[in-house]
């Protein structure tokens, strides 16, 4: 499936814009240095023209709002066996790279800055040490996407290797260039969401029992959750995605990252957008969440983009608390995940200890 980027005028008689292109790969990675959103809005870069150990150089590294690594590589006019290749090759570097690493990357990216302050200003939340770099993935991104290199990411994609294509295309009308993008698989863009241990931690199969984060900084309201029963997630795919891997009676351990645990569910039915979704009322009707819901924005203004909209899961609760009651222990399981399948041995040491403040968990 090669990709084909047109871009149309909006009118009686529709044209296409007329194809373009930019002098150089080197261009495109300054417009991405200054709009990192062309990539993604879920990311913060921190590093570019990285020297790797083996003498290699990275074009551009970012960091997931749960700690994970992104190496973006630009093709440039490699082959599509040398690109895929080399970018395994930084991939084997930035696998064992330490927390002290990744901020010493940062620091000559931004020289003078801090990478844990400016991360909380991004994401809004600490950076956790023991999950930064806990796993990490590729970006390759081309000018346009041949049948090989095709092949050889969704291979590696679906054995397990966290790997994507952005291709990009260039048009131009009326003087003005424009810049269009297409992921190869939007299933594999962001971070998986089976969240193993950090490096040199042995790994346990997984107990059954669902992480989900919470965000309720205004953007959502805690209290209508419980009242409605639901999670929801949104402004960017990153945060909606992980909701959808959610299914009818999967119990959840609902986390709000500012405050604490907060309560156990069970999941009453698939994520839907935020546009589909329906709350009871107590008189026993239903009525449409964005007429009801009022104390929280739920990014209403993105109810028409099916991929950064908010989506939601509903919920049967089991137990809950207040915010101000959230149950917050030094040692317990935190992720900026929406939704998670953890297998580090904090997670099974974590639930069993929020078992004793959520007696009900078992409904």
């Amino acid at each position: 499936m090669t990709l084909h980027h047109a871009i149309w005028t909006v009118g009686e008689k529709p044209a296409p814009l007329a194809r373009a292109t930019l002098s150089s790969e080197r261009v495109l990675e300054d417009m991405i240095v200054a709009a990192p959103g062309i990539l993604s809005n879920s990311w913060m870069l921190i590093g570019r023209q990285e020297r790797t150990a083996h003498g290699g150089i990275i074009d551009l590294l970012a960091i997931a709002p749960d700690g994970a690594l992104v190496l973006i590589e630009l093709k440039r006019d490699r082959t599509p066996r040398d690109v895929v290749a080399q970018a395994l090759d930084y991939a084997s570097w930035v696998e064992g790279l330490k927390s002290e690493d990744v901020a010493a990357i940062y620091g000559r990216f931004a020289p003078g800055r801090s990478l844990a302050e400016d991360f909380h200003a991004r994401f809004g939340t600490d950076l956790d040490e023991e999950m930064l770099n806990h796993t990490h993935e590729i970006v390759i991104v081309a000018a346009e996407l041949d049948a090989d290199s095709e092949r050889i990411v969704i291979y590696l994609a679906e054995r397990g290797i966290s790997i994507n294509v952005l291709c990009f295309g260039i048009f131009e009308h009326n003087g003005q260039r424009f810049i269009s993008r297409a992921w190869l698989k939007e299933d594999i863009v962001e971070v998986a969401v089976d969240v193993k241990p950090p490096p040199g931690q042995p790994a346990e199969p997984w107990n059954g029992e669902f992480y989900a984060s919470f965000g309720a900084r205004g953007e959502r309201s805690w209290d209508e959750a419980i009242r409605y029963g639901f999670i929801c997630a949104g402004g960017d795919a990153w945060f909606n995605k992980n909701l959808r891997m959610l299914r009818p009676d999967d119990r959840i351990w609902v986390k709000s990252p500012d405050h604490g645990f907060v309560g156990v569910g069970r999941v009453t039915g698939p994520a839907v957008p935020a546009r589909e979704f329906m709350v009871k009322m107590s008189d026993g009707t239903e009525k449409p969440a964005l007429e009801v819901l009022v104390d929280g924005h739920y990014h209403r203004h993105l109810a028409d983009d099916p991929v950064r909209s908010e989506w939601f899961v509903p919920v049967r609760w089991l137990d809950t608390v207040p915010l101000d009651k959230a149950v917050k222990e030094v040692g317990l399981f935190g992720n900026q995940n929406t939704v998670c399948r953890p297998t580090a041995p904090k997670w099974r040491m974590t639930v069993e200890r929020l078992k004793g403040r959520f007696p009900n968990y078992n409904g």
